[in-house]
């Protein structure tokens, strides 16, 4: 096992401005892409994560003209939530087109969060290759949450998320666990985090271990910092 976890989730790593690890070049989409991005419940079958739907606000996805290299199915999902028809994509647009399994759609935070891994020009939107390559990168996050979604309730319990961090290689105690969860999870009895909410909280998890392990010189696990070392590493890492 590597001397620092969480490598295993899509983006472990990643560094803004760049796809991550395993996602496509700029428009070699990987074929067919269920539904929405949210499209199709748990293992294929209907359920709280929504039937496949005809297009991401629930009408006829358009269809045609799509740019060299392009999946026609990403193009068309590129046209429906380019509402403005700019030909980039905000991630106020990406929200509006994103749910989680109660059908809320997704938070500002992490929606931010994908679009900058995914923007070149470093202009806060991005194109139909980056569009196209962040579809492959939902659909991971959407299978590894169901996954650790071993009830197939369409959220993860306290129980489900320590799994989580056991299977990603992470020793955290129960007790950081439930602050995570009421940190990033939704005030429900019991606490449980839907999927935008567990993409920010990993994300966020691996940006702090990579920061962590570069002040780490032996990679033994522990590191001495002084107080603005570590105001730096909050600074740097912030979303």
């Amino acid at each position: 096992m590597a001397a620092y976890p969480g490598q295993g989730f899509p983006g472990a790593g990643q560094t803004p401005g760049a796809p991550p690890p395993g996602a496509p070049p700029p428009g070699a989409y990987p074929g067919a892409y269920p539904g929405a991005p949210y499209g199709g419940g748990p293992y294929g079958q209907p359920g709280p994560y929504g039937g496949p739907q005809p297009g991401p606000y629930g009408g006829a996805a358009p269809g045609g003209g799509a740019p060299p290299g392009v999946d026609p199915e990403a193009f068309s999902w590129f046209q429906a939530v380019d509402a403005d028809h700019s030909g980039y994509i905000s991630a106020k647009e990406l929200k509006q087109a994103l749910v989680n399994s109660n059908w809320s759609t997704f938070n500002d935070e992490t929606c931010t969060l994908m679009i900058n891994m995914f923007d070149r020009s470093r202009s806060g939107r991005i194109d139909v290759y980056g569009f196209s390559a962040l579809l492959r990168f939902i659909q991971q996050w959407r299978s590894l949450f169901q996954q650790y979604d071993r009830d197939q309730s369409g959220s993860i319990s306290l129980h489900e998320l320590q799994q989580a961090f056991t299977q990603m290689g992470y020793n955290l105690s129960p007790q950081f666990s439930q602050q995570l969860l009421a940190r990033y999870g939704q005030r429900s009895c019991p606490p449980s985090i839907q999927l935008d909410r567990f993409i920010q909280l990993c994300m966020q998890l691996q940006s702090s271990t990579e920061a962590f392990r570069e002040r780490d010189a032996g990679q033994a696990g522990s590191a001495r910092l002084s107080y603005e070392d570590f105001l730096t590493m909050v600074v740097t890492r912030m979303i």
